[in-house]
């Protein structure tokens, strides 16, 4: 006789706030004071229960955003991460665009007039 019987896993992140409530620091990416120094810790989970930790490594990120940046060696608490770090797809856009002006939606209600007093389409 054959039992299927399915196993379940997988081998998500898990990440730890370090030193404590300690002065947080600037997300180059949000721009909010916001970044915390953090241990990410990947685990072999079966049946959802971690079993294994398979590889872990000291991180700063930002609570607001979820950014993330992996610490360099000899890094301290004091130094903000590097601006540079941001993903280039998140870089703000150059000064010289303009976006277009758009009014904005206006619903109209019966019996409401419109603009300059024409009466309003339903």
């Amino acid at each position: 006789m054959f039992f299927c019987i399915p196993i379940i896993f997988g081998c998500p992140s898990k990440i730890k706030p370090e030193g404590g409530e300690s002065a947080r620091l600037l997300c180059p990416n949000c721009h909010n004071l916001s970044v915390m120094r953090a241990k990410s810790t990947m685990w072999f989970e079966l049946f959802w229960v971690p079993l294994v930790p398979l590889h872990w490594k000291h991180i700063w990120m930002c609570t607001i955003c979820n950014w993330s940046q992996k610490v360099q060696k000899g890094q301290d608490d004091t130094k903000a991460p590097a601006e540079s770090a941001a993903p280039a797809s998140l870089a703000t856009t150059p000064p010289s665009y303009t976006p277009p002006r758009q009014p904005g939606y206006q619903p109209a209600y019966i019996g409401q007039t419109g603009p300059a007093g024409s009466p309003a389409k339903v």
